[in-house]
């Protein structure tokens, strides 16, 4: 006789997949044989329920989250950064935003934190439920940085920041949170926060 698994459970299983899929087409890892003298970090599942004004459930949410409590200062991360914006640069926006009558907008982009590249060696252990049965032994090997890594941080800003200087945006010297973009009739503004 079959079980049935209740609903919340499969749409757990499918937030999973999603996870999954996503991180396999931007080549977050890739598989290789465990390494000697190197340390490996493990990783958990994170579920969540996004939910609509009323309250229902919109959709199931699952992260892969490496746990960088295991990382090794040296081995495999060296620094850590955190980008925060200053209190004072919010309030001198919201200020000009009233004194010019510029319209502002806030994005918040599904999956924002959109992976840095690593620049150290990373091992984690494959995911739960997704173990490889042909390299079950194997590690992965991180190409991109994921939630719980010491370096994470600073790799989204590195690639987040690199994108907006891409773009035409100029750094705040007083501020590093702070982009702005000139143009010949407005003025852009950038304030990256996590």
């Amino acid at each position: 006789m079959a079980l049935s698994r209740p609903s919340s459970i499969m749409n757990g299983f499918s937030a999973m997949d999603d996870e999954i899929a996503a991180l396999k087409q931007n080549n977050t890892w890739h598989l290789v044989p465990r390494p000697h003298n190197h340390n490996v970090v493990s990783c958990r599942w994170i579920f969540k329920k996004k939910l609509q004004a009323d309250g229902s459930v919109e959709h199931h949410k699952a992260h892969i989250v490496a746990q960088g409590f295991s990382q090794k200062h040296g081995i495999d991360f060296d620094t850590t950064f955190n980008p925060v914006v200053h209190p004072a640069t919010i309030r001198i926006i919201l200020t000009l935003a009233a004194i010019h009558n510029w319209a502002l907008h806030q994005l918040d982009v599904k999956n924002a934190f959109f992976p840095g590249f690593l620049q150290e060696e990373v091992y984690m252990e494959q995911p739960l439920a997704y173990i490889d049965p042909e390299f079950p032994s194997h590690v992965c090997c991180l190409q991109q940085a994921l939630y719980g890594l010491k370096q994470a941080l600073r790799a989204w800003f590195q690639r987040f920041s690199h994108f907006l200087l891409g773009l035409g945006f100029l750094a705040s010297h007083a501020d590093s949170s702070l982009f702005v973009y000139h143009c010949p009739h407005s003025v852009l503004s950038s304030l990256i926060c996590r």
